[in-house]
């Protein structure tokens, strides 16, 4: 068996033993009186508990005891203060004094009964040391006189026991027993007294307890002995019964007692007087001699006294003498609260907390009694505790429900407890509950996702974007880190496009990034807290790349020689104003207003004769030709973007008018100065060999369609400017859309290489030997290639 299953084991078993223990009371007994330090018992023997464990278990005595105290180390119970049995509890037969033991862990509370154990320490005594008795000479033998009880505070065989009276020839005592148990005695007249003779008489009454030793108490009787008065007082009752309020005023009269005499005059004249009342009750009460009532003098507490007994006697003028007795009960009232003492608490407590934990122990306790001293707890707000009834005076507080520390840190729970008194009384108690926290929320970040913007060509380290999370947690456990979870942007180290800071989740940049190249790339940052076990989230960052201006527009169409001047282009001399010339092709690698381009025109040989469409290219003929104008012209056209500031290129366009490619010629071949050029020679054959090369080209495609058109007639050519009742579109070159190409290019080709994007335009080879009834889109793609490489050489060679 492993270590901390052998600590599970001892656990259960201890606490099995706790639980059998917590089960029962238990009892201990002792003497009153007992000097300081007096062992009681052993508490660890008591509980079933080791010795070993006393100083875990931390056991203590509950607050309230003022009698005992414990000691933590052994166990044993000792007395701390004198302890008055009578003080205590009065003429109870049994007198106990209950005891709570709290034990922390786990927590938990015993009860012990003491029971107090009466010794002889009261002697009997009577009210008054010495009494006078008037007895009138014509009293028969047998009539009875009283003189009052004894009292003796302590009960069973140490209390009083009965009476003995000194020798004397006249009286005789008889001792009788109330039901209640007390004992009171009367004198007994033997024989007929003659004042004559003898008008005092002395005698001794010893009261007598049966404790060892025995102690006694002692009362002098003097009797007088009065002329004759052959009627005594006599009372309306034997027993005078009354209930009082505690609460009762002071001044209240709380009975009257009535005696009559048959006698006349003197003998006639009654007094009433206490033969025999308590001190107390003495204080408490005053009694009119004359008509007898009976008045209170001071408030009256039910907790202090239940009732109070005393015996008037009422005396006429003659010495004759009647006695009743009084007692008063003393009715309880609701005027005391319930006294809430918090015994133990647990705080603060954590947040994970499960519900029906014990947390505080407290006791409560009203002085009253029957249902005025019955009280019961429960809680003033809604909170996630309840309080339960434990046992005798102890409620529990427990948890009734699961904490969030992040939605209320503390509570302050305030206990009510009321008794059932009418009406009823309460007390409030509040107790501050703090609550600790756990690492029970991830950080999060204030949105799922979020979006970055940065312009290109930034500094290397400057600040893209800040991303903010927040932890409700506490401490360690909201401390929070940030860090990347993506690892890299198109198969690059992530390091190497962004960084971002650990502690303030701002995000810079590593590098300098091109709009041209990444317009937008996704990271994914994590948060996480410092908890244990540590808890994270994500949220998704978008970078975006923010175009500048930056790169110029380039001119796709005409292409330009290296010098930076167009091939030639044949404008028809019978063309009219409007006539579509030729359009300039461009495009800007910037993207939005940065991409947006303008064509002007910079400079002409004849300004009036041309026009071009700022937002097309395309350059039309604002009048028709004239005699008086050049053949050949030239036109610089710029084409500017709308960035800020505009960046721009150029192109040189040369034009002759001419109805046909041989008219043209002369004009394209004339050089001002340079007519008797070495060259010309050499000029001359490249010019024959590209026209026999032009020429057989024609001659070929012509020859293709021709066989096509008798096989299969097909209806596929079209050409590449659109037909408005056509479905037919036309095709462009790569990268440009709202364009038309120029006039002099104006080609037809099957529907079906529409695929090719002006393949024209970029170096073909020529395809393998076609078949001679199907020539492919690709073949008639080479061939209108040639053809206008061979265009091309011409006028380059021109």
């Amino acid at each position: 068996m492993g270590k901390k299953q052998k600590q599970v084991l001892l656990l259960f078993i201890l606490w099995s033993v706790f639980c059998c223990v917590m089960s029962e009371q238990i009892h201990y007994t002792m003497p009153e009186e007992s000097e300081k330090d007096y062992f009681v018992g052993n508490l660890a023997k008591g509980l079933g508990l080791e010795v070993r464990d006393l100083t875990k278990r931390k056991l203590g005595i509950s607050s309230g005891n003022q009698h005992f105290t414990l000691n933590e180390q052994n166990g044993n119970l000792y007395v701390k203060n004198r302890i008055d049995r009578e003080e205590i509890c009065g003429k109870s037969s049994t007198c106990v004094l209950k005891l709570e033991v709290v034990a922390h862990n786990p927590l938990n509370i015993f009860h012990i009964n003491i029971f107090i154990q009466d010794v002889n320490d009261n002697a009997p005594h009577f009210w008054k040391e010495t009494i006078d008795l008037k007895v009138s000479e014509s009293n028969l033998p047998g009539a009875r006189f009283t003189f009052g009880t004894a009292e003796d505070a302590d009960i069973g065989i140490n209390s009083l026991q009965g009476y003995n009276l000194s020798s004397t020839a006249y009286f005789q005592l008889d001792v009788q027993e109330t039901k209640d148990g007390d004992k009171y005695a009367e004198l007994i007249l033997q024989k007929q007294l003659d004042r004559e003779k003898e008008h005092t008489h002395y005698m001794v009454i010893t009261a007598v307890d049966g404790g060892v030793p025995r102690k006694t108490g002692t009362l002098n009787i003097r009797v007088n002995v009065t002329d004759i008065n052959d009627n005594a007082p006599v009372f309306s009752q034997a027993i005078y019964k009354v209930s009082l309020k505690e609460n009762a005023p002071i001044g209240m009269s709380v009975l009257q007692v009535k005696a009559s005499d048959s006698d006349e005059g003197s003998n006639a004249e009654i007094t009433y007087t206490f033969s025999d009342i308590a001190e107390k009750g003495e204080q408490k009460f005053t009694l009119d001699p004359k008509d007898g009532k009976i008045t209170l003098l001071e408030n009256i507490d039910f907790e202090n006294r239940k009732k109070y007994v005393m015996i008037i006697q009422a005396s006429d003028g003659g010495g004759l003498v009647a006695h009743c007795k009084v007692e008063i009960e003393v009715l309880d009232e609701n005027d005391n609260a319930p006294d809430v003492i918090l015994t133990s608490i647990s705080n603060p407590i954590p947040e994970d907390l499960e519900p029906g934990a014990v947390i505080a122990l407290i006791k409560v306790h009203d002085r009253d009694s029957g249902e005025n001293g019955e009280v019961s707890c429960h809680l003033q707000e809604f909170v996630p505790f309840q309080i339960v009834s434990s046992s005798d005076d102890y409620f529990k507080l427990l948890t009734d429900g699961s904490l969030d520390r992040e939605r209320v840190p503390e509570y302050n729970i305030t206990i009510i407890a009321m008794d059932k008194g009418t009406p009823p009384l309460s007390t409030h108690k509040t107790i501050s509950i703090m609550i600790s926290d756990i690492n029970d929320n991830p950080p999060a970040f204030e949105k799922p996702s979020f979006t970055a913007y940065i312009l290109e060509n930034n500094p290397a380290g400057v600040s893209v974007f800040h991303v903010k999370a927040s932890d409700p947690d506490l401490d360690r456990n909201a401390q929070i880190t940030y860090s990347f979870l993506s690892t890299s942007i198109e198969d690059l180290p992530l390091s190497s496009y962004i960084s971002i800071n650990s502690e303030t989740g701002t995000i810079y940049s590593q590098r300098s990034f091109d709009y041209e190249q990444l317009r937008e790339f996704q990271i994914e940052v994590k948060v996480q807290d410092g908890g244990s076990p540590p808890l994270s989230s994500s949220a998704t960052v978008t970078v975006c790349i923010l175009d500048r201006n930056d790169n110029s527009p380039q001119i796709l169409y005409p292409s330009q020689t290296p010098e930076g001047s167009s091939v030639f282009e044949m404008v028809p001399r019978s063309a009219e104003s409007g006539y579509l010339v030729t359009k300039v092709v461009a495009v800007d690698a910037d993207s939005g207003h940065n991409s947006w381009l303008s064509f002007h025109l910079l400079q002409a040989t004849e300004p009036s004769l041309f026009t071009i469409g700022s937002h097309t290219g395309e350059i039309q003929t604002a009048r028709t030709l004239l005699e008086r104008d050049a053949v050949k012209q030239k036109l610089v056209v710029m084409v500017k973007d709308n960035g800020q500031p505009p960046l721009s290129a150029t192109v040189t366009v040369n034009l002759v008018f001419a109805e046909s490619f041989q008219e043209a010629l002369p004009e394209i071949n004339s050089q001002p100065n340079d007519s008797e050029s070495p060259l010309d020679i050499q000029f001359y054959l490249v010019l024959a060999l590209a026209l026999v090369s032009f020429l057989f080209l024609v001659t070929v495609i012509l020859t293709i369609m021709m066989k096509l058109r008798r096989s299969r007639n097909p209806t596929f050519l079209q050409c590449f400017i659109p037909d408005p009742h056509s479905k037919t579109g036309a095709i462009f070159p790569p990268n440009y859309e709202d364009g038309t190409l120029p006039y002099s290019y104006q080609i037809c080709l099957s529907s079906e290489s529409r695929r090719n994007e002006f393949a024209f335009l970029q170096p073909s080879q020529a395809p393998s030997k076609p078949d001679p009834l199907l020539v492919t889109d690709e073949f008639l793609t080479w061939a209108l290639h040639v053809s206008l490489i061979s265009h091309s050489h011409i006028c380059e060679i021109s």
